[in-house]
């Protein structure tokens, strides 16, 4: 019955709600074609075509101020419509061709352009109508839950960074004799053992290692019988709600083999860390997390992120386990499933909390292996052919898989203008009154409209410097993986380092320093052509365009070239801002009432609210309770700093109990990470003021220790 019914009130709906929605969704695209059809080719001149972009400009300025689903609807169609006209523009009227060298360079950037294009349709339909779910109650009779196996895979991550994840695991909101908690361990540490014993988990391990993480599951998935999995990385600790708020979902639809939840990060990331501007951005991850899943779950193409997800047994049996064949189990999983007709899902709620790479080398390095596995799936798996998927769900493969193809174009546009300025070849046979007509409405309605539609998720240019980054340790691994996709290791992101001093990590940034070079002589060479050619109208012209074009490039080169200084890290807990209502208790039993300011696994920072007498050194009892969430602690801590109405904090951790209750008190609350997408919504100006102020972050030395450091090590990029 319960059943029945939650698929008729919630299921039904929300299928009805959708094919409404694709309906007027598709009857927005065909208006789009249907205009792009009457004036896509017409043939205008300069001045008339600018009235035309003058006119689209306008429209959606005055649409912007309107908000609806259905608006930013009509603003991608009208934005297709003038980067489409553009393209119509590139390919029948500006290609040059004369020269062997000219029509190489005139086609690479073209074909640069083309993939920019079909990356933004792809983009604007997943995006086009995030779904929304929401979460499901459980029956009322917890005998009708199901069992749950938690997994928590490890390597060689150390045991400190595991205990915090297995006792959140273990304090999950659901019945003891159906909730079941392992540590599936392929170090086969004697130490990981102990622990799982005292803290009352699971801990299971293989004779070998074949298969890295997939092994691991598949191996635990043998001798484990709860009806769904969940699965979290060594450090990402749960939410005391996860389960009830996931696996309502997975009761009410049989069919349904996975729900997501986002992979948010307490702790900043190398571009929130290191860039001046870093912290009042949103996390490279937020987008899509917060938008791209959400828009993949509206067309059933939600992928498996690998962590923070609940998993029906029977659906990842029924395709043989979790996938090996590439180094990305995780959307290779969801592929295989969703090709066999099992349903997937997004929440987008963050229930779980883990680490952010600390350095940036070791983020160019996990995402190195993300763009190789996706890759891979591209080469031995393609959505596109084989049985079982929707064409929706294939689009949206697609545009995963595409994304990661952006090495070489990314390149392409950044070094384009060198073409002229030190070959002396024009790439682009318009006049630049012609070039602006065309190519700036397009650029501004491609940057306006995704400003509207990614809001707080991503600010704008911002994905620019992310790629920038990435871009010159991807072109070998791309190519190589292409032609050879069976090579290649999976490799384990190290997580939970320090750095006692700042530096500046050459070896994550010298490809772009070179880069930087050679922009910057191009820049200096334009500064000069325009001055030598005043007296060529032509040339002149030719020399302002590319001289402000490479003069962008560089803007962003150097922005990724400052992530690269690293920033000083002695915390071996982050902290974390949190105002949470505590009392303090000290040795003779006085209560005073406090808030926190910021908390962590090693301590607190708190604001009393009367006068007290709390010395430093001084012990103290925090109690908090939480009576919505079911959380009640008593946490001994020690005094280290008293001043005024401000005290810090530091927890005495003298049993696992105690371990527990820190654990719980910072990461169980059902509330714990709803601030996730407190940022402003995306202003293009500020954005773009934003990133020149980190490129002026690099040349400061006063605020942060700073040094070179040559090169040690590279990101692996063998395929």
């Amino acid at each position: 019955m319960y059943k029945a019914i939650l698929k008729r009130l919630h299921l039904e709906s929300l299928a009805h709600s959708s094919l409404a929605i694709v309906g007027g969704t598709a009857l927005l695209m065909a208006g789009g074609i249907f205009l792009l059809m009457m004036v896509g080719g017409v043939t205008m001149s300069p001045g008339h075509q600018a009235i035309v972009s003058v006119g689209t400009v306008g429209l959606f300025l005055v649409l912007n101020r309107r908000k609806g689903r259905g608006i930013t609807c009509f603003l991608m169609m009208l934005s297709l419509m003038v980067s489409l006209r553009y393209m119509f523009w590139r390919l029948s009227s500006t290609l040059q061709l004369h020269s062997p060298l000219q029509a190489a360079l005139s086609l690479l950037l073209v074909l640069a352009e083309l993939y920019a294009l079909m990356t933004l349709c792809l983009s604007y339909f997943q995006m086009a109508w995030p779904l929304g779910r929401k979460p499901l109650k459980l029956p009322q009779d917890t005998a009708d839950w199901p069992v749950v196996d938690v997994y928590v895979p490890s390597y060689n991550e150390e045991l400190s960074l595991v205990r915090s994840t297995v006792l959140g695991a273990l304090a999950l909101d659901w019945p003891e004799d159906k909730l079941n908690v392992y540590i599936l361990d392929d170090g086969r540490r004697k130490s990981f053992c102990e622990f799982a014993m005292e803290a009352g988990a699971g801990y299971i391990i293989r004779s070998q290692n074949n298969h890295a993480k997939a092994g691991n599951l598949n191996h635990a998935l043998r001798v484990t019988e709860g009806e769904f999995v969940v699965i979290f990385d060594c450090d990402h600790i749960p939410t005391r709600g996860f389960l009830k708020k996931t696996i309502g979902w997975m009761m009410a639809d049989p069919k349904l083999a996975l729900l997501q939840t986002p992979h948010h990060f307490y702790s900043p990331d190398p571009f929130q860390r290191n860039l001046a501007s870093g912290q009042h951005v949103p996390p490279e991850g937020n987008m899509f997390y917060g938008l791209v899943q959400d828009g993949n779950d509206f067309w059933d193409a939600t992928f498996f992120c690998g962590s923070c997800a609940a998993i029906r047994r029977s659906a990842v049996l029924s395709i043989g386990g979790f996938a090996t064949e590439t180094v990305t189990e995780d959307a290779h999983t969801a592929l295989k499933m969703q090709r066999e007709g099992w349903r997937t899902a997004y929440l987008r709620e963050p229930l779980a909390a883990g680490l952010s790479t600390e350095r940036l080398m070791l983020h160019i390095g996990q995402r190195v292996r993300w763009a190789r596995g996706m890759l891979q799936i591209m080469r031995v798996d393609n959505p596109l052919l084989g049985p079982g998927l929707r064409w929706e769900q294939r689009l949206c493969y697609l545009s995963a898989m595409s994304h990661f193809l952006f090495a070489i174009p990314r390149l392409v546009f950044l070094a384009s203008p060198l073409a002229y300025l030190f070959l002396g070849q024009n790439i682009i046979a318009a006049s630049p009154l012609a070039i602006m007509v065309y190519a700036l409405p397009h650029i501004y309605h491609s940057i306006a409209t995704l400003s509207r539609i990614e809001g707080r998720w991503r600010y704008s240019f911002w994905s620019e410097i992310y790629e920038t980054t990435l871009a010159l340790f991807l072109v070998r691994v791309t190519i190589m993986t292409l032609l050879n996709p069976h090579k290649g290791e999976f490799n384990v992101t190290d997580k939970g380092g320090l750095l006692q001093s700042g530096y500046f990590d050459l070896n994550a940034v010298y490809p772009n320093v070179f880069l930087a070079g050679v922009l910057g002589l191009a820049l200096l060479r334009g500064i000069g052509g325009i001055f030598w050619e005043f007296h060529d109208q032509l040339a002149l012209q030719s020399f302002i365009l590319n001289t402000l074009w490479v003069a962008i490039s560089l803007i962003i080169v150097l922005a990724s070239i400052a992530v690269g200084r690293e920033t000083r890290q002695i915390r071996h807990k982050p902290r974390v801002r949190a105002r949470l209502p505590i009392t303090l208790v000290d040795e003779d039993g006085k209560h005073y009432h406090a808030h926190t300011s910021d908390i962590s696994l090693g301590g607190i920072a708190a604001h009393v609210s009367v006068e007290h007498a709390l010395a430093p050194h001084s012990r103290v009892t925090m109690l908090f309770h939480d009576e919505k969430d079911g959380i009640d602690v008593r946490i001994p801590a020690v005094i280290l700093f008293a001043k005024a109405d401000q005290l810090h904090l530091q927890w005495c951790v003298d049993n696992l109990e105690v371990e527990r209750q820190i654990v719980e008190f910072m990461f169980g609350r059902n509330d714990a990470w709803s601030n996730w997408d407190d940022f402003q919504p995306d202003r293009p100006l500020r954005s773009f003021l934003m990133v020149l102020r980190s490129i002026g972050g690099l040349f400061r030395r006063g605020e942060r220790p700073f040094r070179w450091q040559a090169p040690q090590e590279a990101p692996s990029t063998a395929p």
